[in-house]
């Protein structure tokens, strides 16, 4: 029962965000500081995400495999290689460094 109660909960916590959304007057979502905000949001989200599933075990810092495929595509996307080589990249690098035992 306590899962039906979460579910319920993320459901109207979901409807409230989207009702919130509409709710915003139109003028306040015209301003220059809202737009930037609105624009820069979802770069710092990914980036928190990113770091949050590369160097995080539970409550502890790692540093394994995960961090090198990081690496990988950073110096992929440096030299301006296309989004398939750079996942590519990763993927061959942690899956490298996993099979010599770094994670």
């Amino acid at each position: 029962m306590n899962v039906w109660i979460a579910i319920g909960v993320t459901v109207l916590g979901c409807y409230a965000v989207k009702l919130a959304g509409l709710l915003v007057p139109a003028g306040t979502l015209e301003r220059p500081v809202v737009k930037r905000l609105a624009a820069l949001l979802p770069v710092a989200l990914l980036a928190a995400l990113t770091a949050q599933q590369t160097f995080a075990d539970g409550q502890t810092l790692v540093l394994d495999a995960r961090a090198a495929g990081l690496a990988a595509a950073a110096v992929t996307l440096m030299l301006r290689a296309p989004f398939l080589l750079v996942v590519g990249a990763a993927v061959v690098v942690t899956a490298g460094a996993r099979a010599v035992g770094a994670g």
